[in-house]
């Protein structure tokens, strides 16, 4: 039994081992699982649980009783029988199983739809009848309260055989070019199908009309997501009255946690009211998962629970003796960093696993004198581990010596005040061996030139001076008395008189000097910051422009994006503030809500040159009078 563990999810793998095959005789088997420790040490839930050569399809029926599942080669259904723990009847079929139903809640009724359009029933004897559909089916579900069969697949179409009158009737017309998926919800009756379009469409089976669409696609891809293609819905199940579960082609959704077997995996059942899982692979052997986070073992197989529980615990740390795990940084030392996504390096948590002989050759190769290096660290920690035998000398440890003798410093003090007055003893960090790493291990050197450390230890430099003259004249007496037996304690007597009475004075002078620094430092990274702006070349970014909007300044598209990121109440607010928007009582006691649209610029100046066109011609125009008319002279009027 393989036990896996991802998001702390715990996953026991009953399927891995060796099988055994079929014509051995019970001789010769037993003399394996003597020899052989894999044999002895695998679990078979159930005798014969494969096919010949690949599972296509796999499912449990509603009793739990039985587990049915489809494969080649030649295409067959098998069933077993969980009570018996063996297979109970096989039966071969004319074509391979794109997916099959049990209408019955044992197999007495079952329904297979084939990869070439047959409609195939099964009753408990075998075969009863067959038929066909227009066109290629991918999935079906049934409606018990209509008997209506629904069959969705490569047409807009969504074909019902009806059961109690034995004929087709009148087909579905939804909006997609293809269906993928559907299912019947079992509460209310709703039916949903999935489309290739990424949307999902509901009915109501009595009234034959679409009452739902989700557009599951639009709402699954963000700014974050990278895909390649449209998200088409490949998985759709309803879990009560008000849930429904969709699944899209391109894996869009939080992960709870995850199977990597050594095959392609076809199908994927889980058994009703438990945690067990069960799988069609690429492979003639059929998957076996035990995940006791999504509920406890069938009653078939109650004893995986007190199985679990006692490798809980007892855990054992997963070893691969083959492979070595390394992080990015590991391999970006090693000059590897260009083997990632090869087959070289399997991703795996926060880094890879690569082949043992593969990391021992490029180490060579990058330090040909580390084995040397580590050949005299042992050397050096075996001489250690002999001393340690020895009467041990009071000794300053390699890492953070400074912060090693302020606590013996702190130390000594406590050890000195306990003689005058009681004081609770608290552990000592040097002999706790929980902070023995931070001492010896070199990453745990605390960095005093960091920019953190020096301004929040303004003082640290006149303390660690203190400490560092401590320190040589320990190391010169080390040097000195290597053979002595203790270890002289304590400071001069003249260091420590002649710098007590100059603290005060030094504190302020010390803070100055730090903030000088610390100034200078970040007056020399603005000079550089500088330097690279100028040598920055910038381009030109162009934008555009929505049909129907005008461009006046980006102050205005900024006032718009926070307009827009406020509520509908405030809005309307301003909208009434504005004068576009006006809020009067009806009659009836309702509310009415006039809008007032916008004008833009371009319309205020054509009303604005038509008014002053109109007053121009308003202006020329004279009152109108009746005519006169002059006569000619030497001729009489007429």
């Amino acid at each position: 039994m393989q036990v896996s563990s991802l998001n702390e999810v715990k996953i026991y793998s009953l399927s891995c081992g060796k099988s055994l095959p079929e014509w051995l005789s019970d001789r010769k088997k037993r003399a394996l699982q003597k020899k052989d420790v894999d044999v002895r040490r695998r679990i078979e839930l159930i005798q014969d649980f494969e096919m010949p050569t690949v599972c296509t399809t796999i499912k449990v029926s509603k009793d739990g009783q039985y587990i049915l599942a489809t494969g080649t080669y030649k295409p067959r259904v098998r069933c077993y029988d969980t009570y018996q723990l063996s297979l109970k009847f096989e039966r071969c079929l004319d074509s391979e199983v794109v997916t099959f139903e049990t209408l019955s809640d044992d197999y007495s009724k079952i329904v297979f739809l084939h990869n070439d359009r047959y409609i195939e029933f099964h009753s408990q004897s075998g075969f009863y009848y067959k038929t066909r559909i227009p066109k290629f089916g991918r999935d079906f579900s049934y409606h018990y309260p209509s008997c209506d069969l629904y069959f969705v697949g490569a047409s807009s179409e969504v074909y019902r055989l009806n059961l109690e009158q034995g004929r087709f009737l009148n087909p579905l017309q939804t909006d997609a070019a293809e269906n993928n998926v559907c299912d019947v919800n079992s509460a209310h009756g709703l039916f949903a199908a999935g489309t290739i379009e990424g949307r999902v469409e509901c009915w109501d089976p009595r009234t034959r009309g679409r009452v739902g669409l989700l557009d599951c696609a639009l709402s699954s891809v963000t700014a974050d997501s990278e895909i390649n293609s449209l998200p088409t819905i490949s998985a759709l199940k309803f879990n009560g009255a008000l849930t429904m579960a969709v699944g899209t082609s391109t894996g869009q959704g939080k992960i709870f946690t995850s199977l990597e077997p050594e095959h392609d995996i076809n199908d994927v059942c889980l058994s009703p009211n438990s945690g067990m899982l069960l799988t069609a692979n690429e492979t003639p052997k059929m998957g076996i998962y035990y995940i006791p986070v999504l509920g406890p073992a069938p009653r078939w197989c109650s004893f995986l629970d007190n199985l679990t529980e006692e490798l809980e615990e007892n855990p054992e740390s997963t070893v691969y003796d083959d492979y070595k795990f390394v992080t990015k940084k590991d391999l970006e030392n090693l000059g590897l960093t260009h083997l990632i996504g090869s087959p070289f390096l399997r991703a795996y948590m926060h880094g890879f696993f690569m082949d043992i002989r593969l990391y021992h050759k490029v180490k060579l190769m990058v330090n040909p004198f580390a084995f040397e290096e580590y050949r005299k660290d042992k050397i050096r920690q075996k001489i250690e581990e002999t001393r340690a035998q020895r009467v041990q000398l009071k000794k300053l440890p390699k890492v953070n010596k400074e912060l090693a003798l302020k606590l013996m410093e702190e130390e000594e003090e406590k050890q000195k005040s306990t003689w005058k007055k009681k004081v609770k003893s608290l552990p000592n960090i040097l002999t706790d061996d929980r902070f023995k790493v931070m001492f010896e291990n070199p990453d745990f050197q605390v960095d005093e030139e960091s920019e953190e450390f020096r301004l929040l230890n303004p003082l640290v430099s006149k303390i660690s001076e203190k400490r560092k003259k401590k320190l040589r004249l320990l190391e010169q007496q080390e040097l000195h008395e290597k053979e002595d037996e203790e270890e002289p304690e304590g400071k001069p007597s003249d260091a420590e008189s002649s710098e007590s009475s100059d603290d005060e004075k030094d504190w302020v002078a010390e803070v100055r000097k730090q903030r000088r620094l610390l100034q200078q430092e970040e007056k020399v990274k603005r000079q550089e910051r500088l330097r690279e702006d100028r040598q920055t070349v910038l381009k030109p970014q162009f934008y555009e422009i929505k049909a129907g909007e005008e461009f006046r300044s980006f102050r205005d598209s900024a006032t718009k994006q926070k307009l827009m990121n406020k509520t509908l109440e405030d809005r309307l607010k301003l909208e009434a503030k504005n004068g576009t928007l006006s809020v009067s009582d009806t009659t009836v006691g309702s509310k009415q809500l006039t809008f007032t649209l916008k004008k833009s610029e371009q319309q205020k100046r054509h009303q604005e040159a038509a008014k002053l066109h109109r007053q121009e011609r308003k202006a020329l125009r004279r009152p109108a009078g009746p005519l006169k008319c002059r006569p000619r002279r030497g001729r009489p009027p007429h």
